[in-house]
């Protein structure tokens, strides 16, 4: 036991020390901070510029009415006299950004042509034609002679609210919150998965072709290296997870308090927390598990990446079910693959965190993730064992049984 503290100890020390992960640990650092203060960011870069737009108004009526819209939206409209083949050549020029031509359709409401060098900015023309739909509705209401108070009764919005019968239900609200903070735990448990599992696999695979794996085996048994590794490298991810947690957490709450609102982290219940912690270590230890092994069956470093796809691609396979069950987490799908241990650990956790799942499914899924992971342990480390000093071209299937004749030996 004392060996396998060691390889833990020695694993944990040597990645957090690697300047690989200082490095990356701080650019992710600083990209979340960035993120979290992203509208002062954009406002820091862009000021209070209006983006100018010249108008020639053929109808001589729609330009007033029109221009106190914009001004409402943040567009400058100044109203030219220029021939239309002038203007768009100023437009070119970079005089103005853009050229709005307005004009009358055969029943006399508004229609508008817009110029501009390029058609990637949509928010200013959008902003436009939302103006001048508002615009045509008006005028087409006095055509009608409705006043103002009978416009405002058409534009009012239907009455209409969702209201859930089922006992401690989430409100729309509570889940529109939900769903926003259970996306973030999902993407974290996605990308920590598939990196720390990989860097376990690489790390196997590299000790064996530099034949120091030679040397463990004679001094540390093959199962105590196998799960060494694999909690040295969660304890790393732990640390790096805890990090990103409490800078996103101070980020958002000095700088972002829409973004804090928005995901509803003063209301949001601290269970969902701790299911995320239980089932993102489970999912680890399951998937890192299939990692070491794969790891432990090629030889040299650039096998790695063919060894380890098929496990990578169930990985991807969760969490593209996931993104579905963001909006049906109530499918009968998704219900079914929550049960899957390789989908559990994203699936459940979203079930979770979305919809209100019975206790003894919350059991179920753990006792069969768990057995997964105890079989998968127990197998796995029958293949490690032999795996590990297997050397030659990598054939997987064929190179799993004859790890295991190896450990009979």
């Amino acid at each position: 036991m004392n060996k396998f503290f060691l390889v833990a100890v020695h694993t944990y020390q040597t990645k957090l020390k690697a300047k690989a992960f200082l490095v990356t640990t701080a650019i992710t650092c600083l990209l979340i901070i960035g993120v979290a203060n992203i509208q002062p960011i954009i406002e820091f870069f862009t000021g209070d510029e209006k983006p100018h737009v010249a108008v020639i108004d053929r109808t001589g009526s729609l330009y007033g009415p029109l221009a106190k819209q914009a001004n409402h939206n943040q567009i400058a409209l100044t109203k030219i006299t220029d021939m239309e083949n002038e203007a768009k050549e100023a437009v070119k020029e970079g005089k103005w950004d853009g050229l709005l031509v307005l004009s009358m359709d055969a029943e006399g409401l508004p229609e508008a042509v817009y110029y501009a060098n390029t058609i990637v900015d949509n928010q200013t023309p959008e902003e436009l034609e939302r103006a001048l739909s508002q615009l045509k509705t008006a005028l087409s209401a006095a055509k009608l002679g409705l006043t103002d108070e009978q416009m405002a009764e058409l534009s009012k919005p239907v009455p209409f609210q969702k209201v859930a019968l089922e006992k401690n239900a989430k409100t729309e609200e509570e889940l529109n919150q939900a769903r926003s903070l259970v996306y973030v735990l999902l993407f974290a448990m996605y990308m920590f998965v598939l990196m720390y599992g990989g860097m376990i696999a690489t790390e196997v695979a590299t000790e064996k072709s530099s034949r120091v794996m030679e040397i463990l085996v004679s001094s540390v048994p093959p199962v105590q290296q196998l799960f060494g590794k694999i909690i040295g490298v969660a304890l790393v991810s732990l640390t790096q997870f805890f990090v990103f947690f409490a800078v996103a957490f101070a980020a958002l709450k000095t700088s972002g308090q829409e973004v804090w609102r928005f995901l509803g982290l003063d209301h949001l219940p601290a269970s969902i927390f701790v299911y995320a912690l239980v089932f993102f270590l489970l999912g680890y230890l399951l998937y890192a598990v299939l990692f070491a092994v794969l790891g432990s069956l090629v030889s040299r470093v650039e096998d790695v990446q063919p060894a380890i796809t098929p496990v990578m691609m169930l990985v991807v396979a969760a969490f593209m079910i996931a993104m579905f069950g963001l909006n049906a987490p109530e499918s009968a799908f998704v219900t079914g693959a929550s049960f899957v241990p390789f989908f559990a650990p994203m699936l459940m956790f979203l079930r979770i965190g979305l919809v209100s799942v019975p206790g003894w499914e919350v059991a179920l899924c753990l006792v069969l993730l768990a057995a997964t992971i105890a079989l998968l342990i127990y197998f796995g480390a029958k293949v490690y064992r032999g795996g590990v000093l297997m050397y030659g071209r990598m054939n997987i299937f064929k190179d799993i049984k004859r790890a295991i004749q190896l450990t009979k030996k």
